[in-house]
């Protein structure tokens, strides 16, 4: 009798089930080794900063002035503060009147000053009360530099000898174009020296990063000493000179 062959083994449906589980966590878990490769790695990586050049650059322009200030007042002195503010008011009245017949205006003076101050003598240490002295101090803008020392003369001649003059400047009414004429010029500087930079480094200049700008401060006006245009006649031409701005700017470039 032939023998039959041996009857299948059979095994439990709960370990297939199992088995096959197993088997689809591991391929749906497998990553393939080329998607690995061709990932991109950029966690970690840094960008090198670029190189850059600081430089200073200053610049400055000058004009010609085109309107006067002249610092003139009164003083008067009496045995009583009544009577020394009395003289100094009549001697300022003069004054301004004297200025406003060479055509300046009520808004080109300004009082700057008014005082009234004991005078005291000493003799031999001691301190004796002799009177007052009251004054007043004036700015008056000329506006045509040609009537300067006419104005000039005007005022003192009408205050008398309580008239004084400290001081007279010259300067321009408009400093904008000064100002913006002087900035060109700081900009112009700074760009030479960083492209000359980048030359003795053999890089090329590249785009302004930053850029500020610093004051270094207004040079003063033009300055006349006091009595250089007292005595002077009204014929005697007036020699303001030049007026002068300055701007200084901190740039950084990139060097390609």
């Amino acid at each position: 009798m032939p023998l039959l062959p041996p009857a299948p083994r059979l095994i439990p449906s709960r370990v297939l089930v199992a088995t096959a589980l197993a088997g689809g966590l591991l391929v749906a878990g497998a990553v393939p080794a080329s998607a690995l490769a061709s990932a991109p790695a950029t966690a970690g990586v840094s960008h090198p900063a670029p190189a850059t050049v600081t430089v200073t650059g200053s610049g400055e322009a000058t004009a010609t002035p085109d309107t006067a200030f002249v610092a003139m007042g009164v003083e008067a002195t009496a045995l009583t503060t009544k009577e020394a503010l009395a003289a100094q008011s009549t001697a300022a009245q003069a004054l301004l009147a004297a200025v406003r017949a060479q055509g300046v205006a009520d808004r080109d003076v300004r009082t700057e000053n008014l005082s009234l101050n004991p005078v005291y003598q000493y003799d031999n240490g001691n301190q004796r009360l002799t009177g007052y002295q009251a004054g007043q101090g004036f700015s008056v803008r000329v506006r045509d530099l040609s009537r300067t020392g006419a104005v000039i003369q005007a005022a003192m001649d009408a205050a008398g000898n309580a008239g004084r003059v400290s001081g007279v400047t010259f300067d321009v009414a408009d400093p904008a174009p000064l100002r913006a004429a002087a900035r060109r010029a700081a900009h112009l500087d700074a760009r030479e020296k960083a492209a000359q930079h980048a030359r003795l480094s053999g890089r090329s200049l590249g785009r302004l990063v930053s850029l500020t700008e610093s004051d270094p401060g207004r040079p003063r006006p033009v300055e006349v000493p006091a009595g250089a245009l007292a005595d002077a006649p009204p014929s005697v031409p007036v020699a303001p000179g030049q007026v002068k701005d300055e701007v200084v700017v901190t740039a950084v470039y990139e060097l390609d």
